[in-house]
């Protein structure tokens, strides 16, 4: 008899039950060749020792959260000092991806909002438009944003045209063009969970706020968003992780006074000078970060759904 059949032709009939196992298998070995196992590898490096002409030594350290956390000096028999480089590197990253996910939401919710809403043959140009610019590489993506940003780029040659401005606008190698970067990464990030969510939006709802006198903004506020915060939440976490291990935009448009955990932990596996033990162990800790948010989203969803 036919799974469905057998218990009794409900909604959440598995008709698969029995192969279920074999079903995932491809996923789960995929998952483990592709990221168990390279996390369980700078795992396991960012306990081991630097050899002190590049490469490791096969003993167990914990030198590498050590220097993350603490200045010992130039020869490290001082006492230990809270080192403020690394953390304040760590912090600027948390607020470069946390003003990136503002930023992507303050325009990719109005954007979702106003593609969700238009005739169906318009959504899929809108929705082609949004996705064009993952047709070319993120490298070409962030270069061509430095030449636009650049002193002697189109941006200034138009604002100087104009009269805006009397002299450039030097953007290039600041916290601007860096958030200008983030934003201009994975703005589609935001857009399309939001819009996915309020195309399924019953519109219904805010009709029949609107019958019983409510404003646009209580609408808006109580109706809308709660209904839609699922592909908020999305959106949000699909900004903010890669935005917060990013190395490009800091690389290309920030310089090195703009480092962001992205590039300090690129910087550690570059040639034989780096230092692969501290670089897991940055690694390690900035997915320590990652995971504990992620739990945090997780649990507030199942509050919210109980």
């Amino acid at each position: 008899m036919a799974g469905g059949a057998a218990s009794g032709g409900g909604p959440r009939a598995d008709t698969y039950a029995a192969d279920r196992t074999w079903l995932l298998l491809p996923a789960w070995v995929t998952l483990s060749i592709l990221v168990l196992a390279p996390v369980a590898m700078m795992l396991v490096y960012s306990f081991l020792t630097k050899e002190f002409r590049g490469g490791v030594i096969w003993e167990f350290s914990l030198a590498a959260y050590d220097q993350f956390f603490f200045d010992r000096g130039l020869f490290g028999d001082e006492p230990p000092r809270i080192e403020w480089t690394y953390i304040l590197i760590f912090w600027r990253s948390i607020w470069q991806a946390g003003a990136a996910t503002l930023l992507s939401l303050l325009i990719g919710l109005p954007t979702a909002y106003y593609i969700a809403t238009r005739p169906a043959r318009q959504r899929a140009v809108w929705l082609f438009l949004i996705t064009i610019p993952y047709w070319v590489n993120l490298l070409i993506r962030t270069v061509s944003m430095k030449f636009l940003l650049r002193d002697q780029g189109p941006l200034n040659d138009a604002l100087l045209g104009l009269g805006v401005i009397d002299a450039p606008l030097s953007i290039v190698n600041t916290n601007l063009a860096v958030q200008l970067g983030l934003f201009y990464s994975y703005l589609p990030f935001m857009v399309l969970p939001i819009y996915a969510a309020v195309e399924r939006y019953n519109f219904a709802l805010s009709e029949a706020a609107a019958d019983l006198y409510a404003t646009r903004w209580v609408i808006l506020r109580r109706i809308l968003l709660p209904n839609v915060r699922p592909g908020i939440i999305a959106g949000c976490v699909l900004v903010f992780v890669p935005s917060l291990g990013s190395f490009l935009a800091p690389d290309l448009l920030g310089g090195a006074r703009n480092f962001m955990i992205g590039s300090l932990i690129e910087e550690q596996f570059k040639g034989n000078a780096g230092n692969w033990p501290f670089g897991a162990a940055a690694s390690m800790i900035l997915l320590t970060l990652v995971l504990i948010l992620l739990l945090a989203f997780a649990r507030a969803q199942s509050r919210e759904s109980r």
